[in-house]
């Protein structure tokens, strides 16, 4: 079955945004603060607060961090900036990503990224990512963040792809591989840091290396 689209999550998927994230963090907390362990944590408070409703995501940056910051009892002061939302113009791809991408694009596969992001910070990014996306979906342009749909049903409205020639690739399974399969999409799981399956993806890769060529295999299958 052909893949016209691919479509991608930016955040830990394209963009090294634990690094980014900790590496704002880390100068603010104790020193030998594990890395692993903030960057999890970080996670966790910021999906909860992103369930709480919409906001835009430099808001959500600045919140969450001050939440982390106040629960590992290192407050930021009210008048003083969070260091996050200034530091993702710093954010860098995974070091496989730029080529991965640009193979695609030789292949003739349409780009999209659907991030749960302002557009102008993720126009910061795809700065970085040595091509630039045929569509980007945000959540301020869908109202919503993933793992709610809002995000795949915007970009089936934008583009009349379908799902059966779109191929969603994603480094969450809370984010991305359980609502896009659940619509219908075939999947790619990115996993970075060896986790155990929760879902049930179209194929599972460590990082973006071999990405050209299995959505080379699943247009043929």
């Amino acid at each position: 079955m052909s893949v016209e689209w691919v479509t991608f999550d930016c955040y830990g998927t394209l963009i090294d945004w634990e690094r980014g994230i900790t590496d704002a963090l880390l100068p603010l907390l104790p020193q030998g603060t594990d890395r692993r362990s903030l960057a999890e944590w970080y996670i966790s408070m910021e999906a909860q607060f992103e369930a709480e409703g919409f906001h835009l995501y430099k808001d959500v940056l600045d919140r969450v961090g001050r939440r982390v910051l106040r629960s590992l009892d290192a407050p930021i002061p009210d008048d003083k900036p969070s260091p996050l939302p200034s530091s993702l113009a710093d954010w860098r791809p995974f070091p496989e990503v730029r080529a991965a991408l640009r193979a695609l694009v030789d292949q003739g596969r349409y780009i999209a990224i659907l991030s749960n992001v302002d557009r102008d910070l993720l126009e910061l990014s795809i700065g970085r990512l040595g091509i630039r996306p045929d569509l980007a979906i945000t959540a301020e342009d869908s109202h919503s963040y993933k793992p709610a749909t809002g995000h795949w049903r915007r970009f089936l409205e934008r583009t009349g792809a379908s799902t059966e020639r779109t191929v969603h690739v994603g480094a969450s399974q809370f984010h991305d591989m359980r609502p896009a399969a659940a619509l219908g999409f075939r999947t790619v799981f990115i996993d970075r840091h060896g986790e155990t399956l929760e879902t049930a993806p179209t194929r599972v890769l460590r990082d973006l290396s071999s990405l050209p060529d299995v959505i080379g295999e699943l247009a043929a299958g």
